[in-house]
């Protein structure tokens, strides 16, 4: 099969893709076709709002997760653009392939020859996103941000507003690159608001921006809330006994793997579910017991479905530079699914849900077994009335927490936050006009 027809059927895209080619290629290779075929009144429709064209380091099919929740809310307002980082091929020539996902999101993936300098690679993305605007006749977008390095291909673009959405401290991560921290600096200068992925992330970046917020991790609580009434496993958990302890997420450096191999060898008895890719550490050194069990990534949509057959939800984070600043969006998840948690004393979770008492927190093997049981007794709540009382409770608390948050209100503050700002640089241009005359 293709690639072009891989990446169709395997990330369910809703038009097929495009191949944009650079302006140096011969007119035959230019384009496999023309952007007029690809439901161009659809494209019309929010011709009088900017279009968002935003650069991440992360897959939009990887894992469902904030820049997912965000985007998918922009797509409502006007058209919406997702640039992904180059897949590296063996041939010569380079190309951006577009296709458009089902909830109305315009994902870009380069495909670049392997060997390139720095310097080439981003000439080569540069006149990719140039035949991206020419195309889609893209003009005066808002830009948004993940992946500072971005700046180095996108600098000569004269966007209406530019957003950093800085979701975690990238410098911190496994394998980022030596020029990250720079490139983020001059992000800072650019942008016109940054976002922060949690409280402790804000709290690091506040002096670097006079525009900056936290929004820390939000939830689609009536999603995961599915969960509570759920009673079919699916057939790859079916057969895995109770009492179950799980977690989902990316499986590489932030994960505490000494942490789980304890805990599984501590309680032979408990099985700990493990869901999600493995990335960045080798599939050989994760701990292999009977009771450990890998059942790979599994969509969003699956998710409520597998935490609805779990007796308690686990964070089992290391605490090292890469969890520093970490704000993960499965805590408010897990609660809205009705389990309770335990977690390391990852800083934004344990404020503020650990000193809420909405999650247990805990550290070495022993604490964590210790405050796993307590979960477990709190889960098995119909047992007596005392136990009952506690329950309802804890529940009643984190009911009210997460009624303050939705990724809506999330989107809607950023959004009110961006076009104030705008708002604002027009009334003081306004006041500028009459005394730039007098010169």
């Amino acid at each position: 099969m293709a690639q072009s027809e891989q990446l169709s059927a395997n990330y369910g895209s809703s038009t097929a893709p495009i191949r944009l080619f650079p302006n140096r290629a011969s007119q035959s290779e230019k384009s496999d076709c023309d952007v007029s075929d690809l439901e161009q009144a659809s494209l019309k429709t929010l011709k009088n709002t900017s279009d968002l064209v935003c650069f991440s380091h992360l897959r939009w099919d990887f894992v469902y997760q904030r820049p997912q929740h965000l985007l998918t809310r922009c797509t409502q307002e006007r058209r919406t653009f997702f640039i992904e980082e180059p897949v590296f091929e063996s041939s010569a020539s380079w190309w951006l392939e577009v296709s458009r996902r089902e909830c109305g999101v315009w994902v870009g993936v380069p495909h670049l020859p392997h060997g390139m300098s720095e310097e080439m690679l981003a000439a080569m993305q540069q006149s990719l996103v140039d035949e991206l605007f020419t195309e889609f006749a893209i003009a005066n977008p808002m830009l948004w941000y993940y992946n500072p390095l971005a700046l180095s291909f996108t600098n000569h673009l004269e966007p209406v507003y530019v957003v950093y959405d800085c979701m975690d401290e990238l410098t911190a991560f496994k394998g980022a690159s030596a020029t990250l921290k720079n490139w983020e600096a001059q992000l800072f200068k650019r942008a016109d608001v940054v976002f922060t992925g949690g409280q402790s992330l804000y709290e690091a970046k506040q002096h670097q921006h006079s525009n900056i917020h936290p929004f820390p991790s939000s939830i689609d609580v009536a999603h995961f809330a599915q969960a509570k009434g759920i009673a079919d496993d699916p057939p790859d958990q079916a057969c895995i006994a109770h009492p179950r302890l799980g977690f989902y997420g990316v499986i590489d450096e932030r994960m505490d793997l000494d942490l789980l191999d304890g805990i599984a060898q501590a309680r032979p008895d408990w099985q700990l579910v493990m869901i999600g890719p493995v990335v960045k550490v080798d599939a050989d050194s994760l701990p292999r017991r009977p009771n450990i069990h890998y059942l790979g990534g599994k969509s969003y949509l699956e998710l409520p479905r597998y935490l609805a057959g779990w007796d308690v939800a686990l964070l089992p984070f290391a605490l090292n530079e890469s969890t520093r600043f970490i704000s993960p969006t499965k805590t408010p998840e897990y609660l809205a699914a009705g389990k309770p948690v335990v977690s390391t004393s990852i800083r934004d979770v344990v404020r503020p849900y650990g000193h809420q008492n909405l999650v247990h927190i805990a550290d070495s093997v022993e604490e964590f077994v210790e405050k796993a049981e307590i979960a477990m007794q709190q889960n098995q709540h119909v047992s007596c009335e005392v136990q009952l009382r506690a329950y309802q409770d804890w529940r009643t608390r984190v009911d009210a927490f997460l009624s303050q948050t939705s990724w809506d209100e999330t989107w809607a503050s950023m959004m009110r936050l961006i076009e104030a700002a705008i708002q604002n640089r027009a009334s003081a241009s306004e006041a500028m006009s009459p005394i730039l005359e007098k010169f």
